[in-house]
């Protein structure tokens, strides 16, 4: 195949680079999928090429940028979201700078395309009251409620992400003395976190309901008996958050995704005291650093440091100038 053909250098950037070089977890694998779908499916509407006959000069850092800014005025995506695709864009291109030199003018040019700068609004988080209003909504007389009430026990007392939420087998929780769940965090970091006692009891009883499951088997089936998926954790999320704003009207307000629970096991860690380094280990960061958007987002913690720094002491007293150029100026 030609140097110049896109198919042949993007087939072997996942099987070579990304699969057996980088060893790239199947999430990273994903959303690069993912990206580079879409940036082809734009190509191909743009260009009237088949992905197939697109050339590496075809997706020179003009039309990349035209595709970014594509998905974020037509599609509706955040900044923070172009950026993933770009850097998905970014990989490739430092791939083809190692296997077609010859393409030297137009990599550079991509790589040269910045990430987009956007306002870091504060995490959302459920309180304590929220949390209990959502445990109770899922109707424990049915399987179904009885798996999305552990579920959603788990996330809110574990802090897992979504991804290792569906990731669970039957063998990842370990009960006894120092009863913990087992999973694979980002960058394949294995950690245990442990289970408070209520925990412990909601998942043995759900655990029990499924002895006829391999131990390999997910700990929280789909209707069908496979994984749940991202859309499906969703889905069991908004369909409690619903029931739960009948009796807890402050859930009207806020968008509840399977991220928004993890904040919340991460934000009554650091209300109860427990310090940041531990709350880093504990949700798996790969910094201490990224633990500090709790810190900004608690209130309470603020409100406690207000009070006991306290107020300016003596009486407030009005300005009076006390020379008339003064006067004239304050005057203008």
């Amino acid at each position: 195949m030609k140097s110049g053909n896109l198919a042949s250098l993007l087939q072997r950037f996942f099987t070579d680079r990304l699969m057996h070089q980088r060893r790239a977890s199947r999430h990273t694998i994903a959303s690069y999928r993912d990206t580079f779908r879409l940036l082809l499916s734009y190509a191909q509407q743009q260009l009237k090429k088949a992905p197939a006959e697109l050339a590496i000069a075809d997706l020179d850092a003009a039309f990349i940028s035209a595709f970014l800014n594509h998905i974020e005025r037509d599609r509706g995506v955040t900044a923070r979201s172009r950026n993933v695709r770009l850097a998905g864009i970014h990989s490739f291109f430092r791939f083809v700078a190692l296997e077609g030199p010859d393409h030297a003018a137009v990599t550079q040019r991509v790589l040269a395309i910045p990430t987009k700068r956007y306002t870091r609004r504060q995490v959302e988080f459920l309180s304590a009251p929220e949390v209990d209003a959502l445990l109770a909504a899922p109707d424990r007389n049915r399987w179904t409620g009885r798996r999305d009430h552990a579920l959603l026990l788990l996330a809110v007392q574990t802090g897992l992400r979504c991804s290792e939420l569906i990731a669970l087998r039957l063998q990842d929780v370990v009960f006894g003395s120092g009863a913990h769940v087992r999973c694979q965090g980002k960058g394949r970091k294995d950690r245990c976190t442990p289970l408070l006692k209520e925990t412990v009891a909601v998942l043995r009883a759900w655990i029990r309901e499924r002895e006829h499951g391999d131990e390999t088997a997910p700990l929280f089936p789909s209707a069908r008996g496979g994984a749940l998926g991202r859309d499906g954790v969703q889905d069991i999320v908004s369909k409690h958050v619903v029931v739960a704003r009948q009796h807890c009207p402050s859930l009207k307000t806020k968008r509840v995704t399977p991220h928004v629970l993890r904040h919340a096991a991460a934000m009554n860690l650091l209300q109860h005291g427990v310090d940041r380094t531990v709350i880093a280990l504990w949700l798996g960061h790969e910094s201490v650093e990224t633990t500090q958007i709790y810190l900004d987002a608690n209130l309470k913690m603020k409100e406690k440091a207000l009070a006991k720094a306290g107020g300016p002491k003596g009486r407030l007293r009005r300005f009076r100038p006390d020379d008339r150029l003064l006067a004239f100026l304050k005057g203008l």
